[in-house]
C-alpha cells in the first residue's frame, strides 16, 4: 500500500503536458466476447507503458483500472500519437482487433477517450492526507505553501 504523505502538496510539472482520458461503457453484458477482450487489452498496455523508459515514450503515468475512467499523462500529444500507432507496441494490434471485432456491431461496446493539452502553469492541483495520486504521482510533489497554497495562485502560476 502506497505512504500517505500527512503534507499538503501540489503537484508541479515542467512545461506542456497532455491529459487523456479512456474510458468503456458495456451496452449489452451479456456479448462476453465482445468486451472481455477489451477490458484485458488495458492492462496489458498499462504494464508495457510503465516498463518502457519514460524519457523515450513521453508517458508520465496512469491513474485508475476500472470500467469508468483510466487518466493518462503524457509529456505531448506527439508521444502519445506515438504511441497509439506503434505496431511494436500493445496498442495497435489491440485496437485493430478491437475494430474488427466490433465491425457490424458497434453498438455492443462504447470506448472512448479525451484529450487535453495542457499549457504550463494552467492547472492546478493540490492533495492531502493522500499518497502520491493523479498527476502528483506522475509529476513532482511539493509543499503547497506560499504562491501554492490556493486553488487560484497554484493556477496562476
Amino acid at each position: 500500500m502506497a505512504t500517505v504523505s500527512s503534507e499538503r502538496l501540489a503537484a508541479h510539472i515542467e512545461g506542456d503536458f497532455v491529459v487523456f482520458l479512456i474510458g468503456i461503457r458495456i451496452n449489452k453484458p451479456w456479448k462476453l466476447h465482445k468486451w472481455v477482450p477489451v477490458i484485458t487489452a488495458m492492462p496489458k498496455m498499462l504494464k508495457e507503458l510503465d516498463a518502457l523508459p519514460s524519457n523515450e515514450t513521453g508517458f508520465l503515468g496512469h491513474t485508475g483500472l476500472s470500467m469508468g475512467v483510466i487518466v493518462h499523462y503524457w509529456r505531448s500529444f506527439d508521444h502519445l500519437e506515438a504511441y497509439a500507432r506503434s505496431k511494436e507496441h500493445a496498442h495497435f494490434p489491440a485496437w485493430s482487433a478491437f475494430n474488427r471485432r466490433m465491425k457490424s456491431s458497434r453498438e455492443d461496446v462504447g470506448i472512448w477517450h479525451e484529450t487535453y493539452q495542457v499549457k504550463a502553469g494552467q492547472y492546478e492541483a493540490v492533495y492531502s492526507g493522500m499518497p502520491p495520486f493523479g498527476l502528483g504521482k506522475a509529476s513532482e510533489l511539493v509543499p503547497a505553501t506560499g504562491s501554492r497554497s490556493e486553488a487560484r495562485m497554484r493556477l496562476n502560476g
